[in-house]
């Protein structure tokens, strides 16, 4: 009984340094917090380039790390937040704006989801007004005497 208590600790001795290898230092405090924070209220609002789906204050993606240190460069720089934010959709369009802005290249992005969603309910609802077999359904005598018979040895439970 004891033996596979034994084998259990002895692989979890083995396997824990894997996890310890992984880590990582923690990054230092922000020796300008007031910095700190809108280094992160500005990344807030930029799409991470790799991930896509998050922000650079959220991404670990190292591009979004890079785009964070840049952030931080243009801040020390004295450049504003419109400043900043307007350097980066110059340099990467309009697609690095987690919001992006209402306008003819982006009508598709908004409007999309709207576009399917009502494609979707118009097929839906034509379907169920309009169902594909109407009234009822004629039997040729053969299918009627097939269909007796499966009935009959169902009921007598031969089948």
């Amino acid at each position: 009984m004891a033996e596979p208590l034994v084998r259990a600790l002895a692989l979890a001795m083995l396997l824990a340094p894997g996890g310890w290898a992984l880590a990582r230092e923690a990054p230092p405090a922000a020796q300008d917090p007031v910095l700190e924070q809108r280094v992160m209220a500005i990344s807030g609002e930029l799409r991470c380039l790799v991930c896509q789906n998050q922000t650079i204050a959220d991404s670990n993606a190292e591009l979004a790390a890079d785009l964070r240190k840049e952030v931080r460069e243009k801040i020390r720089q004295g450049q504003s937040d419109r400043e900043i934010i307007d350097f980066m959709v110059e340099r990467y369009g309009d697609f690095v704006l987690y919001r992006p802005p209402f306008k003819a290249t982006t009508l598709l992005l908004w409007l999309g989801p709207l576009l399917l969603l009502a494609t979707g309910l118009t097929i839906l609802f034509r379907r169920l007004a309009h169902p594909r077999v109407k009234g009822d359904v004629e039997l040729t005598a053969d299918e009627r005497d097939r269909a007796r018979r499966l009935l009959a040895s169902k009921e007598t439970g031969e089948g």
